[in-house]
């Protein structure tokens, strides 16, 4: 069933999104065991979508979540400013003097380099947004009244509490009833879920949420472990860069949920921190669009390139783009934006559809 967005003329924002940003401290070149200073910047799989739309397509978006105001809330702020999302939903909780009501999540990442993997360490216990409940927004209001054509969430704010995960269920349900179409990216992450019933309470509280989802984004790990999806005959250890095991979890996928209209896949095969094979697959309205793959892609910093996906995707749905340029969007804009370092896309729509038209990289003068 095709998706039906709402006109651009009747709402405030053509895409919403809820979820945790924390501030990212990066060691650039270095580990983060052995550093000495960090590069600051903000990040959330959730608010990365919504930064992306709005810095490299031009969209008007908006982000809920809520920040401690300190020192450090308004830090993040200001990182926030420059990626030009709304900050009006934004709840400011009140700082008791050290943190320990509520507090700033802090993302340690350091990039990798070949044979050396990629490395986060989050530092995110209490924080503000992790405390967020039902009732904290008027939904009603924002998705009724103000308008929003594409809400998105995702599995790393649902992990965070169980509150988190209430507040998505009462989201989706307001965004449905006005017609706004609604997305999420299953994004697994084991050490969330660790210490709060590991992989079956992920695929509790997942499948509490997917009914209500329209446009479902994840790996084959995300399908098999955030949603307990079983394929005969598929090894969910192999490469998820193989769009066959993917065709497979779709089929399980809207045999499940019928509700869901699209899903939507990045393909990825790490042969080395620096060197990784590209793709993405988007299953939409019965049939199959396979983005143009790019193997032996050059990474600079890998955190952040499928929430690029995810928003070059949304934008190729908002702007009335075909299913197979919409994959083909969400393709180049990730892997553009794993060519700069930060959780979120430095990219330009000029440079987004230079890769889509395949030109080469000669220096522009």
């Amino acid at each position: 069933m095709p998706l039906t967005i709402r006109p651009k003329e009747s709402c405030r924002w053509d895409a919403l999104a809820l979820g945790e940003v924390m501030i990212r401290l990066d060691p650039g070149e270095g580990r983060i065991r052995t550093a000495r200073s960090f590069q600051v910047w903000e990040g959330g799989g959730e608010y990365n979508v919504v930064r992306g739309l709005r810095r490299c397509f031009g969209l008007r978006t908006a982000v809920a979540t809520a920040i401690v105001d300190s020192e450090v809330g308004r830090l993040l702020e200001d990182l926030m400013l420059q990626g030009g999302v709304d900050l009006s939903l934004v709840r400011w909780v009140p700082f008791d003097g050290i943190g320990r009501s509520a507090r700033v999540g802090l993302n340690f990442t350091e990039r990798g380099f070949g044979i050396r993997p990629a490395v986060g360490c989050s530092d995110r216990a209490n924080s503000a947004a992790s405390q967020i409940k039902p009732g904290d927004f008027d939904w009603k209001r924002i998705f009724r009244e103000e308008g929003v054509r594409w809400f998105h969430t995702g599995g790393i704010f649902a992990a965070l509490s169980p509150t988190t995960a209430d507040t998505i269920l009462e989201a989706c349900a307001e965004a449905r009833a006005a017609g706004t179409i609604v997305s999420f990216d299953l994004n697994f992450r084991p050490s969330l879920w660790k210490g709060q019933g590991g992989t079956a309470r992920a695929v509790e509280v997942n499948r509490r949420i997917a009914p209500l989802v329209d446009v479902m984004i994840g790996n084959e790990e995300d399908f098999t472990a955030a949603l307990g999806f079983e394929v005969p005959g598929m090894d969910p250890h192999l490469s998820n860069l193989d769009p066959s095991n993917f065709r497979k979890m779709i089929v399980e996928a809207v045999r499940m949920f019928p509700n869901f209209k699209a899903v939507a896949t990045t393909l990825r095969n790490a042969k080395t921190a620096t060197r990784n094979d590209w793709g993405a697959v988007l299953y939409y309205d019965g049939s199959f669009y396979e983005a143009t793959p790019r193997p032996d892609l050059e990474i600079f910093d890998r955190v952040g390139g499928g929430d690029s996906f995810a928003s070059g995707l949304l934008y190729g749905f908002l702007a009335g783009k075909t299913p197979r340029e919409a994959v083909e969007y969400g393709a180049a804009h990730g892997a553009l934006a794993m060519t700069t370092p930060g959780d979120t896309s430095m990219a330009t729509l000029k440079e987004v559809e230079a890769a889509l038209s395949a030109k080469g990289a000669r220096v522009i003068r």
